[in-house]
């Protein structure tokens, strides 16, 4: 197994001793990694690791979300990972391309784990995404652009999005480790 690979399942099991609660879905994240050579590569059939930043403002209080255009839907920065193993580097280059902001910094280890179905489309088979996703923090200039991959790009309060019915339930999780970090 490349050291890529043991590193990935050090990070996965530092984050089920982080939240106990979701140690099986680092253990499924776990078996995914070993199951194939190919987990990090967009063609891989049954799925693909994707890395996501949760883009907090300087200070700590806001989030940046994007309206993604392909989903219809609030969603924080994130992408494939196209063969690099380091997720963490994934998430924040994703980070910089969807939102246009600079000088971000990749904060600790993994902050969040998401399995979700991808819908099929025309020439893409309905696959599962195995999102990894870390802290990513703005510096002072939180000016951004919106690029192809957005409708829209907005900072929401972390305390609204916690309790915002309407966003995603991985966000209103996300939003809720983030106001109980110590």
């Amino acid at each position: 197994m490349p050291s890529d690979f043991s590193q990935m399942h050090a990070r996965l099991d530092a984050y089920a001793l982080r939240w106990p609660d979701e140690a099986t879905s680092a253990l499924t994240f776990s078996e995914f990694l070993r199951s194939d050579s190919a987990v990090f590569e967009r063609r891989f059939p049954a799925g693909h690791f994707t890395g996501s930043a949760w883009l907090v403002s300087a200070d700590g209080a806001r989030v940046l979300l994007m309206h993604h255009r392909k989903l219809g839907l609030w969603l924080q920065p994130g992408g494939h990972a196209d063969g690099d193993p380091d997720l963490a580097r994934v998430a924040l280059r994703e980070a910089q391309e969807e939102t246009g902001v600079i000088d971000l910094r990749v904060e600790g280890g993994i902050f969040d784990l998401d399995r979700h179905c991808i819908p099929g489309r025309a020439n893409e088979p309905e696959h599962w995404h195995y999102d990894v996703r870390y802290v990513v923090r703005a510096d002072s200039d939180e000016s951004f652009t919106i690029n192809e991959e957005s409708h829209a790009l907005a900072w929401r309060s972390v305390a609204e999005v916690a309790v915002d019915e309407t966003l995603d339930a991985s966000l209103r999780r996300m939003a809720r480790k983030w106001l109980a970090r110590t």
